[in-house]
């Protein structure tokens, strides 16, 4: 299948095309490169320089390319950046989303696989979080996610424009040839294995006074591999209808465990810093993915903690 990847350059963007391409399939990576590496784009696939508000470049690079299918990563994700600026998340994640949906109805591109993101659900009333849980966004980054599935329902009803959502929770950790590369970064686990390289001083906690065994956000970690395998399950689950699925294990951990676990695997001291509770952070989010699990037949394969942490420190030693 002729597979058109935005933000393909990207962490998990480069994960998902390297699994593509191990099954086959021919694959365009469309990317601004303003977050996205051109060195972490695979051979053979084929790399294009644009933006998605670029309506004109992003026509004729779908219409060229004879495309089949699309998986959207392109996306504004960082919350805290959200809520300063989210001016900046509604428009590229709805009003070029839009323009990309447009341009597959013109070109008949009927098939649409969506990174959405567990930001959708906001705090929610119950553990673990289902595709049925109430959808109320704690900041711009998840409004802008669930404004965009929103849009995504009625191309469906009114233009037959088949999708499936997934609902990511953490994406962690990394295969032998790509892992997070952020600048700046601000996830956890990268920031941790920096402290334990001697790359930064210590590792910041933003709040240990939540309503959580050990006072620190818990979050549901799942390695960037298995959520790629997700994306390929889920191009061929659109022939009937649309579907919604959560992406992550249905268990969590809570921020000073990922520390301690980081110091076994590494070996090495990791200091840590108090901080204030940051903008729109929930105390808990852990996924139920019982339903992908149904459907689709997911099945995770690096579901462990150690693992996700170990697979991210061989990644990150092979850089420096």
């Amino acid at each position: 299948m002729r597979i058109f990847v935005t933000g393909g350059a990207g962490y998990i963007g480069s994960v998902v095309v390297e699994r593509l391409l191990d099954k086959g399939h021919e694959v365009v990576v469309y990317d601004n490169l303003s977050k996205g590496h051109r060195e972490s784009v695979d051979a053979p696939a084929t790399l294009i320089v644009g933006d998605l508000a670029d309506r004109e470049s992003l026509q004729r690079a779908i219409d060229a390319q004879r495309t089949e299918a699309v998986i959207h990563l392109a996306a504004s994700s960082i919350v805290g950046e959200s809520i300063t600026s989210p001016h900046a998340y509604f428009q590229n994640n709805i009003v070029n989303g839009l323009n990309l949906l447009e341009v597959m109805r013109e070109a008949g591109v009927k098939r649409l696989v969506f990174s959405s993101t567990a930001a959708v659900y906001g705090v929610p009333a119950s553990i673990p979080i289902t595709e049925e849980s109430t959808l109320a966004p704690t900041n711009p980054y998840g409004e802008s996610k669930l404004a965009f599935e929103r849009l995504l329902r009625w191309y469906d009803e009114a233009y037959q424009l088949r999708y499936v959502s997934l609902r990511y929770f953490n994406a962690a950790g990394a295969t032998a040839r790509h892992g997070e590369a952020h600048d700046p970064e601000t996830h956890l686990i990268p920031n941790v294995l920096k402290v334990a390289r001697g790359e930064a001083k210590e590792v910041m906690i933003f709040g240990e006074d939540y309503d959580t065994p050990d006072g620190t956000c818990i979050r549901d970690y799942i390695h960037v591999g298995d959520l790629a395998d997700a994306h390929l399950l889920a191009l061929g689950a659109m022939e009937k209808s649309s579907q919604i699925y959560n992406l992550g294990y249905g268990s969590g951990y809570s921020v000073a465990e990922v520390v301690e676990m980081s110091r076994q695997v590494t070996g090495r001291w990791i200091p840590t810093e108090s901080a204030p509770r940051r903008a729109g952070d929930p105390p808990v989010l852990i996924a139920s993915s019982d339903r992908i699990m149904r459907d689709l037949g997911w099945r995770p394969r690096m579901s462990e903690l150690d693992q996700i942490i170990e697979s991210a420190w061989k990644w990150t030693n092979k850089q420096a």
